[in-house]
């Protein structure tokens, strides 16, 4: 399991006007089956992504996004092995 960390790296006027696009991008994710939760950091200088995959098609999924793209963001990944989860998300435990 993946935590992926979005940081902004434009002003966000310019998210905004990607950000259209990015959501259709989240749901094409998630329609995969790759992303399990994602949503804006507090205050919002970027995201934070919970993904369920391979690291290669986390790493072609990351370079599709409309952020990526257009340089207006970087991508921090970090790898887990989820041995807890708390009820109902035992879908998600690894071995």
């Amino acid at each position: 399991m993946f935590v992926v960390s979005l940081n902004y790296k434009v002003p966000l006027t310019e998210i905004d006007q990607l950000q259209a696009a990015h959501v259709e991008w989240l749901k094409a994710c998630y329609a995969e089956g790759v992303f399990v939760a994602s949503g804006p950091k507090k205050p919002r200088t970027g995201g934070i992504i919970i993904a369920q995959c391979p690291r290669d098609i986390l790493d072609a999924r990351l370079a599709a996004d409309p952020f990526a793209r257009a340089g207006a963001a970087d991508y921090e990944v970090t790898e887990f092995l989820a041995r807890m989860t708390g009820p109902g998300l035992e879908a998600f435990k690894e071995a």
